[in-house]
């Protein structure tokens, strides 16, 4: 079998693994809700966002450690986060009721802020690191110290914010899956992701040889994809169950932890601030991300309920428009 057909077998194997493994993740967290009595945002946000984001974080630190490929470490992360935000876009389009943006609560307006302030300081870190203008602690660059401290406080914030508003669980009487069965459920399907999530860097560096193309090509279009997959089996899992909130928290929060995963690379990466060792067109992805976070705070702020031409709202048809758009951005440099 010729070396290019069977690589691209090992990426289709490795990302319909994730895949399957995500679709149970949603359904032993809708039950993991049901029994604890958390909202569907908060376990959407926490819970199952940070599961699903085990992909990138696998991936990333085997990119750094074993792979020495920091692009396709960054492209993962930030090509995640466009993605996602692009899932949210085909929900919208495939719910048919009425505007995804409408049916959920107000609280996600919260994350998808932080959401920009993570990814701005993402990009501005990749922009400095270029110019070499950005100070270091060792090998880590002090925007991961930044970074951090940014993630803690908005799990901070959202955390008091859905105290405050007490919004009580989708999934309470709809489960008939016991709490025990959902956490080993949980458990098992989390390992599954974490072990597709090792061996799939090591593809992607492989693919990008045989193909000819740049690690940060790789990394931002396939290898993000391929490890959002969680995110958007999960997340079509949730709608399916009608847990609306879950799945667009799921979507944020995936977003809040991946920039979270930058700091963990840099840390790991050992030859210097990785931000400074990356293509500065991961600068593009990050500011796109901007912009889509913006177009869902817009959205669900003003929670539009027409369609246009009775497909999807505006905002939806807007995130799309960016995701081609830094898809091209992307071919073209790689």
């Amino acid at each position: 079998m010729k070396p290019v057909i069977l690589i691209w077998l090992q990426f289709v194997l490795c990302a319909g693994l994730i895949g399957f493994a995500g679709v149970r993740l949603s359904r032993y967290g809708d039950a993991i809700a049901a029994h604890t009595g958390l909202s569907g945002n908060w376990v959407g946000l926490i819970l199952l966002a940070t599961v699903t984001s085990l992909p990138e974080l696998v991936t990333g630190l085997s990119a750094v450690t074993v792979a020495g490929a920091p692009d396709i470490a960054l492209g993962d992360v930030l090509g995640s986060c466009v993605f996602n935000l692009s899932i949210l876009a085909m929900i919208d389009i495939l719910y048919r009721r009425e505007s995804l943006y409408k049916q959920v609560g107000p609280g996600h307006v919260v994350s998808a802020g932080f959401g920009v302030i993570l990814l701005a300081g993402a990009g501005l870190a990749v922009l400095l690191g270029a110019q070499g203008m950005m100070p270091a602690i060792g090998h880590i660059s002090i925007a991961s110290v930044l970074l951090l401290g940014i993630y803690l406080a908005a799990m901070r914030t959202l955390y008091v914010t859905e105290q405050r508003h007490q919004v009580h669980t989708e999934a309470k009487e709809r489960t008939g899956i016991t709490l025990k069965t959902a956490l080993m459920g949980y458990g098992m399907a989390s390992m599954l992701v974490v072990g597709a999530g090792i061996w799939l860097p090591m593809i992607g560096v492989e693919l990008a040889r045989l193909m000819g193309w740049s690690n940060s090509f790789v990394g931002t279009l396939f290898i993000a994809v391929a490890t959002s997959l969680p995110e958007l089996a999960t997340t079509w899992g949730a709608v399916r169950i009608g847990a609306l909130d879950m799945a667009v928290g799921n979507l944020l929060g995936s977003n809040l932890f991946d920039v979270l995963i930058l700091t963990l690379d840099d840390v790991a990466y050992m030859k210097g601030p990785i931000y400074a060792q990356v293509s500065l067109v991961h600068a593009a992805t990050a500011i796109t991300a901007c912009l889509m976070s913006g177009i869902v705070i817009v959205s669900l702020a003003s929670r539009p309920t027409w369609r246009v031409a009775h497909m999807a709202s505006w905002s939806s048809l807007a995130l799309l428009a960016l995701y081609l758009l830094n898809t091209t951005i992307q071919y073209l440099h790689g």
